[in-house]
């Protein structure tokens, strides 16, 4: 058994998420993965283990339960977070993983290669290219954790959503004042996400077109 599995399993128990030994198993293996790598190609500035499995395991997690269902999209990808993490836990959800980074794709592209993964790819593009808006088309749910921006972020999803299409970013504090630039285009619910042993706040923004 992997030396983190219990740790990873009550921490997600914490998050009230009841997932099966596989999934955290699968979890533990991209974690694995994320640190072999980051050795050689600085896929993410955080390199203890201990520290990964709090701030991007448990921190991806813990919007699992407030994420509306359909196809996801993960602007900005990284390393795979939260969109990697997502796919993982739920093999019935299409994923699409985007980065302009090439070094971050070519990890998730290896990665689910050797792991044979069926409901998630990874594409290296700049959010705005033509031509990937006209391939990868629209989707349910728009994801991500690693714009600076809320207002930038909403920008570059447009071209990938249809009227229903929910917009799920991931925040520490509350972007209050661009909340009120997006008022009257923009329906907002706020989830105040608790992750264990993470002494920062967090907070899932969920944004739908009025």
């Amino acid at each position: 058994m992997h030396h983190f599995f219990q740790e990873l399993k009550q921490g997600s128990q914490a998050l009230g998420l009841n997932l099966s030994e596989e999934a955290l198993i699968l979890l533990l293996k991209y974690q694995d993965a994320l640190v072999l790598w980051n050795k050689a190609y600085n896929l993410t500035a955080i390199r203890d283990p201990k520290e990964m499995l709090v701030k991007h395991l448990l921190d991806s997690l813990s919007i699992l339960n407030d994420l509306p269902k359909g196809r996801l999209l993960d602007v900005g990808t990284g390393g795979g977070m939260p969109g990697m993490i997502i796919a993982l836990c739920q093999p019935e959800r299409d994923c699409v993983l985007l980065d302009s980074n090439g070094k971050k794709i070519r990890f998730l592209k290896q990665f689910i290669a050797d792991l044979k993964l069926k409901n998630v790819i990874a594409v290296q593009t700049r959010v705005e290219n033509e031509d990937s808006i006209n391939e990868l088309g629209q989707f349910d749910v728009i994801t991500s954790r690693a714009f600076a921006s809320l207002t930038d972020f909403v920008d570059a999803a447009q071209p990938y959503m249809y009227e229903k299409s929910i917009i799920a970013a991931m925040k520490g504090l509350i972007p209050t004042d661009e909340l009120d630039q997006l008022k009257g285009q923009y329906q907002s619910q706020i989830v105040e996400l608790k992750v264990p042993r993470l002494d920062e706040q967090r907070h899932l923004l969920l944004l739908q077109r009025i």
